[in-house]
Formats: C-alpha cells, structure tokens, sequence
C-alpha cells in the first residue's frame, strides 16, 4: 500500500530520483524550457514552482536572513551555483505580480522510440 507515500518513483533508485530532479529543475532554470516525458514533467514541475515562490517571496522581504536562507535551500536543490543566481536575480523577479502557475506543460506527441508521451515545460512568459 502506498498511503501518505509522496513523490513518484520512476522506476529508479532512490539516488538517481534524487540526481535526476535536480537536474531537470536545473535545465528547465537554464533554458527555461525543457523538453521530456510527462511523468518526468509532472514530478518536477512542483519542486520548481516552489523555489520560485520561496525565491520571490525572498526577495520581497528584503530581510537578508531570509534572503540567505532561501538561497541556500536552492543551493541544495539546484545542481549549478550559477542557476541559483539566475533564479535569484532574474527568474523570480519576472514573477513579482503573478500569484502561481509560473510552468506550462504543452503535449508534444509520443516518442518514437516506445512511444513514451513527450511534453514541452517550460516557464511562463509574462
């Protein structure tokens, strides 16, 4: 039974779930679209839609520990120092007026290798 048992698993260890969101997130930071499959997409997305909001709510309060804090839980979740620094100085700010909902997930057909449902994420443009 998988009662209260958060996350999807991918069929993969827990280690590679763990290197694997990270950078998905990183990428989708980097090129602010990302394209991959829908249960990739559908597991990422949250994580990222939350370091935008902890990384714009940071900025908003403007108190420096907050500030600080906040850029070290991205640190944690982001596998490139340079894509915190994005997040942080252009990422979020964009985001300032908009409450939520700062990724689409556009579909794109199945792959033609074994025909997996491939998707676009990307981050919303204002």
């Amino acid at each position: 039974m998988r009662h209260r048992v958060a996350g999807r698993r991918l069929n993969r260890s827990s280690g590679h779930r763990k290197a694997l969101r990270r950078n998905l997130i990183t990428e989708l930071f980097r090129h602010e679209r990302i394209r991959t499959t829908q249960a990739k997409a559908s597991a990422v997305r949250g994580a990222a839609e939350k370091l935008i909001t902890s990384a714009k709510r940071s900025n908003a309060a403007g108190d420096e520990a907050k500030i600080v804090h906040a850029r070290r839980l991205a640190k944690n979740r982001l596998s490139d120092p340079e894509m915190v620094k994005k997040l942080f100085d252009e990422i979020a700010p964009r985001y300032t007026d908009r409450p939520g909902g700062y990724t689409r997930i556009l579909k794109l057909g199945p792959r033609a290798g074994d025909a997996a449902e491939m998707v676009l994420l990307e981050l919303v443009e204002e």
